[in-house]
């Protein structure tokens, strides 16, 4: 048999959806049989069993709503306890991973080039919002002290924006055993692992790679983008981490954090080159995801954990996600409603590299992609998740 199933939980209404992957007709009729832990679904060739983590239990008594859906299979609503620590470990957010008078070391994502080495901040503070200038002026009853000045970090001080950190670049420790080349156009900062382009904004390039990792933003303040960068305490082992399981984690993040602060709901994901990529709604933070793949002949349905189940396998992959919607506006498509959210108060603008927001914008594709048909759509807006 090579029926799969697909589970979306909510965990605060506690609540779940449940989709059994549209039966081959050789299998029919199957009968199926749900129980607090698992699912048994038996048909005139075989039987099969698909277990639950233990984490997750199902009240068989509360299915209601069952209905075929073409294309889609069986669907059934039920009511779902899952444990609210069922997850996986979720990557480091960048205030747990920075801290003040802890020594740190910091890689490209992409690759695992130490970029600065064994750095130890004094200060680790938060940045205020984007408008924070503009704001001032209502606190105070004479003229903005604040007027025309950034904020810039100074020795051994780091600031933390939601896509992006601050550093003084002046004061930063370089790996021994290198030389700084200059010339008129660029200079290699090989000993910082990284290549400093003097056109463009000045873009801070991964010497190995080339991957963006951030920009110069003045002589002596150097941004780094949240989603380039690793930051691990000094001597801990480097894990690397899949570069699309890495975005998925820290852009979700970033989406909940914003949205619990700020009660921001939708984002404008733009490029280092203004360009904006993504409109995206932030539909729900509470989902946890069950998937059970059938055979490997069937493994190109509802596969949102290919990356982490066997095809093989009778149990059941878990993962914490977002449940975004979205438009895509490259080549000018949604233009009109991209226009319409610039001028939105409402609307909260994200900035990462243009390559990281084209990654993103695949990622959100293929997870659409994989999702049962009738889930790929809603409200003219595309469907996606976001693995924490």
């Amino acid at each position: 048999m090579e029926e799969s199933v697909f589970l979306e939980i909510r965990r605060r209404l506690q609540s779940g959806l449940l989709i059994i992957r549209e039966p081959k007709a050789g299998n029919l009729p199957v009968v199926i049989t749900v129980a607090p832990g698992s699912l048994e679904i038996q048909s005139c060739q075989a039987c099969k069993m698909i277990s639950f983590p233990a984490e997750v239990r199902i009240v068989p008594s509360s299915c209601r709503g069952l209905q075929y859906i073409a294309g889609d299979g069986l669907h059934v609503r039920l009511q779902v306890q899952a444990d609210s620590n069922t997850s996986k470990e979720v990557i480091s957010t960048l205030s747990e991973s920075l801290k003040a008078q802890e020594s740190c070391i910091f890689y490209c994502q992409s690759c695992g080039e130490i970029i600065i080495k064994e750095r130890t901040f004094l200060r680790v503070l938060p940045l205020p919002s984007e408008n924070w200038s503009d704001l001032v002026e209502e606190w105070c009853c004479h003229p903005n002290p604040f007027a025309n000045r950034a904020l810039h970090p100074q020795n051994n001080d780091c600031f933390l924006g939601h896509t992006y950190f601050l550093v003084n670049s002046g004061s930063e420790l370089h790996v021994p055993g290198t030389e700084i080349v200059h010339s008129e156009t660029e200079h290699s900062a090989s000993e910082r692992g990284f290549t400093l382009k003097s056109k463009e904004n000045a873009r801070v390039i991964c010497k190995r790679c080339k991957a963006m990792l951030g920009e110069t933003v003045s002589s002596g303040t150097t941004k780094y983008y949240v989603t380039e960068m690793i930051i691990q305490p000094s001597g801990k082992h480097f894990d690397m981490i899949p570069r699309s399981q890495f975005v998925q984690s820290i852009i979700a993040q970033c989406l909940v954090e914003l949205s619990s602060a700020r009660s921001t709901f939708r984002f404008r994901i733009q490029g280092h080159d203004g360009k904006v990529y993504i409109l995206m709604w932030l539909l729900n933070s509470d989902t946890l995801l069950v998937e059970s793949m059938g055979n490997s002949a069937s493994s190109s349905v509802f596969t949102l954990f290919e990356d982490n189940l066997r095809p093989d396998s009778r149990a059941s992959g878990t993962w914490n996600a977002v449940k975004v919607l979205y438009h895509p506006c490259i080549k000018n498509r949604n233009k009109d409603l991209a226009d319409a959210w610039e001028n939105d108060f409402g609307v909260h603008p994200l900035t990462f590299p243009s390559k990281t927001c084209l990654e993103l914008l695949l990622i959100l594709s293929l997870s659409n992609a994989c999702l049962p048909p009738s889930l790929r759509c809603m409200n003219s807006f595309q469907v996606a998740f976001l693995k924490m």
